[in-house]
């Protein structure tokens, strides 16, 4: 675990560009370093007041990070385990894939695409959800199994 906070784990990453930082930053962020995660109060603080997220699926679009922290408060029940796979990206765009668990029968993959300020703050979010499914027999001879 480091000592470095989210946003100095995010400048960090931002001017050079570091996934290691930067998923050191998320880890934090989402309780995955340490098992707590971040209060939506403390989230609060990482985002810009006119930050949007996004998820194209539902066709939702949270404005604001006052908003974004009510959502959060309004959760129902503990917030989901998540098992950060893979980080990448570069500057201000940095891209997360995840196994989101909410406690159902499967996973939810996730896909988030991260833009952050100057100033390492998250400007916006967009979040792309999906379920698993088995691949079509087609493919089968071509492909190897992933995970």
């Amino acid at each position: 675990m480091t000592d470095q906070s989210v946003p100095d784990l995010f400048r960090t990453a931002m001017a050079n560009d570091d996934p290691g930082a930067m998923r050191a930053g998320l880890e934090l962020l989402l309780g995955i370093a340490d098992s707590a995660g971040l209060s939506p109060d403390e989230e609060y603080l990482l985002r810009r007041p006119d930050f949007v997220m996004e998820m194209p699926q539902s066709g939702e679009r949270i404005s604001g990070r006052d908003a974004m922290r009510e959502l959060q408060q309004r959760f129902p029940g503990a917030p989901p385990s998540v098992v950060l796979q893979r980080v990448t990206g570069s500057g201000k765009v940095w891209v997360a894939q995840a196994l989101s668990d909410y406690g159902e029968d499967e996973p939810w993959y996730v896909v988030v695409i991260f833009e952050l300020d100057d100033d390492a703050l998250i400007a916006r979010e967009t979040r792309y959800y999906t379920r698993g499914f088995e691949g079509p027999g087609w493919r089968a001879d071509l492909v190897e199994p992933s995970g």
